[in-house]
């Protein structure tokens, strides 16, 4: 690899590693590759160019160097591309660390955000949301943007989220939770699936009136969302629900 000549060309060359190249055509795989350097430009622009989201992104390093997003590409320029799995130890931490993973979700992740919500995360999911609110709401409150849209992903204001790869809800909870190192909360089932405020245990006798005959019947122990009113209680659902999550859990 002649350094000389790429400088002389007004090159760069670029390595993506690990599963950023889920967002390189086949061409650009786990090998070096040329982008024109156009005066000014910032290496994390210039890895989106190549179709990278920068959330995606753990680790930048330019001629053995770790850099952050600001750094200026130069002709000549040597560079890696890893993902947060793989970010080297001496590498530049890009983002401040997060004292707790909390969510917001695109429409396309409806059943995904409600995974999360009985696991007793923080998951913000409307079905009608508009892609520059979700993105406001990932940067003003510090959630971890997840969404099929790459795009989306790719906004300035975001900086924490991730392409959810899998199609199928089951494997995407695996996903999300191998990627965020999730586990159970201590408020596992006691987040409102619905919209997700917290639940509260709550007297039968008060609640009473709103249950099914058949329900009212079989089960005495309750909680109710202190923000919409839904009622939960632990019938066949809830027993689909926690076997479903047992798996994941086991597949982690």
């Amino acid at each position: 690899m002649n350094i000389i000549n790429v400088q002389e060309r007004g090159v760069a060359l670029i390595r993506i590693h690990g599963d950023l190249n889920d967002f390189l055509p086949p061409s650009r795989r786990e090998t070096w590759f040329e982008r024109p350097c156009k005066g000014y430009e910032t290496i994390k622009n210039l890895i989106e160019t190549c179709g990278v989201p920068h959330p995606e992104i753990g680790a930048l390093i330019v001629g053995g160097h770790p850099v952050n997003f600001d750094y200026p590409v130069q002709p000549g320029d040597m560079i890696e591309v890893f993902p947060i799995t793989m970010a080297p130890a001496s590498s530049v931490t890009l983002r401040p660390p997060l004292d707790e993973p909390r969510f917001v979700l695109d429409t396309h992740l409806g059943r995904l955000a409600a995974y999360l919500r009985m696991l007793g995360y923080d998951s913000l999911y409307w079905n009608n949301a508009h892609d520059a609110e979700l993105a406001r709401l990932a940067g003003e409150e510090r959630r971890i943007l997840l969404t099929r849209d790459r795009e989306l992903l790719k906004r300035s204001i975001v900086v924490y989220g991730s392409f959810v790869r899998e199609v199928i809800p089951v494997r995407q909870i695996v996903e999300v939770m191998r990627r965020f190192n999730l586990t159970p909360t201590s408020t596992v089932f006691q987040r409102c699936m619905r919209c997700n405020s917290l639940t509260t245990v709550v007297e039968k006798a008060d609640i009473e009136h709103l249950l099914e005959p058949r329900t009212r019947l079989y089960f005495d122990t309750f909680r109710r969302c202190i923000a919409c009113g839904k009622i939960y209680w632990q019938g066949s659902h809830y027993t689909r629900m926690a076997t479903l999550l047992e798996r994941a859990i086991r597949l982690k």
